[in-house]
C-alpha cells in the first residue's frame, strides 16, 4: 500500500478489529436473541479481513479471485434487499435496514481486487497490495474518488444521525428514579427493549478504511 507504514499497520488492526467485533455481534446476537442485521454484520466481517490483507502482504487469507467471488455476491445480495425495500416489502430486525450503503461497500471491495495487480515482488516491497495500476486499468480509475466520496459522506450521515439520537436514547435509558416508564425498575422497560439492536456505528471503520484505500489510488 502506498501510505505511511505506521498508518496502513494502523487501519489493517482497525480493520480486523472490526471483523472480530462483528462477530462478536453475531454470537451475542444468537445467544441474547438480541437482534442485529446478519448480512450487514457478516458483510463486515469479510471486509475487515480482506481490507487487513490488502493492506498487509503478511495479514493475507484467501487468493484475490475468490474474494472477488464473495464480494460480488454480497452485492448482489444488498441489491435485491434495496428491491425488496423500494417494493415496500416488509422490513425485518435480522436483515438490512440501509442495504445501498453496503451494496457500495461490497462493489468498491470488487473494483479494488480487479483494478489492483498484486504481484508477489510489488507486495514485498510496499508490505502490502500494490497501488500500481495498468493503462487498461487507469480506465476505470475515475470511479476511485466518487466510491470515496461516497463512503466518506456516510460515515458524516452516521454520525450526525447519532448525536441526534443520542439525547432521545438518554432519556429511554434514564434511572428508575426518573419517573413512570423511563427507568428500568420494576415493570419499566430495560435498556435491552429501548434499544433493541446491538450498537453498530463502530463498523463504520471500516467504510473510513475503505475511503483511505481508495485515495491512495488516485
Amino acid at each position: 500500500m502506498g501510505g505511511p507504514a505506521w498508518l496502513t499497520a494502523i487501519f489493517a488492526a482497525a480493520s480486523l478489529a472490526v471483523a472480530i467485533y462483528c462477530a462478536g455481534r453475531l454470537v451475542v446476537a444468537r445467544r441474547a436473541h438480541r437482534p442485529t442485521e446478519l448480512d450487514t454484520d457478516g458483510a463486515h466481517v469479510i471486509m475487515g479481513v480482506a481490507m487487513a490483507g490488502m493492506l498487509v502482504s503478511s495479514l493475507r487469507t484467501l487468493p484475490s479471485a475468490i474474494w472477488e467471488v464473495i464480494f460480488a455476491a454480497a452485492a448482489v445480495w444488498f441489491g435485491w434487499r434495496m428491491l425488496q425495500r423500494r417494493r415496500g416489502a416488509q422490513p425485518s430486525p435480522w436483515r438490512s435496514s440501509h442495504p445501498l450503503p453496503h451494496l457500495v461497500e461490497c462493489a468498491a471491495m470488487v473494483f479494488m481486487f480487479l483494478i489492483l495487480p498484486a504481484s508477489a515482488a510489488a507486495g514485498a516491497a510496499t508490505n502490502g497490495m500494490s497501488m500500481t495500476m495498468t493503462a487498461t486499468e487507469s480506465t476505470f480509475s475515475f470511479l476511485t474518488l466518487p466510491l470515496a466520496l461516497y463512503l466518506f459522506g456516510y460515515v458524516v450521515w452516521l454520525g450526525d444521525r447519532v448525536s441526534r439520537s443520542a439525547p432521545a436514547l438518554a432519556i429511554a435509558t434514564a434511572p428508575a428514579s426518573a419517573g413512570p416508564g423511563l427507568g428500568y425498575g420494576s415493570g419499566s422497560p430495560s435498556p435491552e427493549s429501548a434499544r433493541p439492536y446491538l450498537a453498530p456505528h463502530c463498523a463504520a471503520i471500516c467504510k473510513i478504511t475503505m475511503g483511505y484505500m481508495l485515495i491512495l489510488m488516485l
